[in-house]
């Protein structure tokens, strides 16, 4: 393991120092510069996984665009045209790297949700964000809560599944799945409803990480079980 001044980079506390001893103009262009870096490395982003939607789908054109979340951070939203019919979808960038980072095969990740998306309908764009605080609470509680609790209880048909609202003290107002018959160990998962939204502004299933993460607590609990 190299230490902070073999790696050539300084201590923290030098650079500390010498980010106090800046100008107003000095840091405000060394900020500017590490923006630039950021965007630079989300565009490299972009554009890498815009060529494997090319080469996952040789047939259709493929365009996308990048967007900012306020909470979530980089967004991109990509679509796809054959004739006159297209599909969209959405991805954070986060998700992306992790997952070019961690699964073998992202391209065929990537395409299964527009697989997904080519089986429903003849197109499908990005739905339309909500335009007031009401018409997206509207959409919470009349769409994207129901159909998250019918989504997980439809997967565990023989489990009970507890689905409520909660109040988390940074997140906000998420919605907690999970199971009561499970007396130890952690039994439950949430998401910030915001987030929920967001996926499902990006064509994609709201309720596809909370069974996800319900059958990753099965798993974990028939686990246990079986080394009891």
């Amino acid at each position: 393991m190299t230490t902070p001044n073999e790696s050539g980079d300084q201590p923290i506390e030098a650079r500390a120092t010498e980010e106090e001893q800046l100008s107003p103009e000095e840091q405000a262009a060394r900020e500017q510069q590490e923006q630039q870096q950021q965007n630079e490395i989300i565009f490299a982003w972009y554009k890498h996984a815009e060529q494997v939607l090319k080469e996952q789908f040789s047939d259709y054109e493929v365009e996308g665009q990048v967007g900012q979340h306020p909470v979530f951070g980089p967004l991109f939203a990509y679509t796809i045209r054959q004739n006159d019919n297209s599909y969209s979808c959405g991805f954070f960038l986060n998700e992306l790297v992790h997952t070019f980072q961690n699964k073998e095969n992202p391209g065929l990740w990537m395409s299964s949700f527009f697989v997904d998306l080519i089986r429903s309908s003849d197109n499908r764009p990005l739905p339309a964000a909500p335009q007031s605080e009401e018409e997206a609470k509207q959409l919470l509680d009349n769409y994207i809560v129901p159909h998250c609790a019918e989504s997980v209880r439809s997967e565990f048909p023989e489990e009970q599944i507890y689905v409520d609202l909660e109040m988390h003290p940074e997140a906000g107002p998420v919605l907690e799945v999970g199971f009561p018959s499970i007396k130890e160990g952690n039994n439950t998962f949430a998401l910030p409803l915001q987030f929920l939204m967001t996926l499902h502004l990006l064509n994609r299933d709201p309720a596809d990480p909370l069974v996800q993460a319900l059958y990753k607590i099965h798993e974990e609990h028939q686990q246990q079980g079986e080394h009891t």
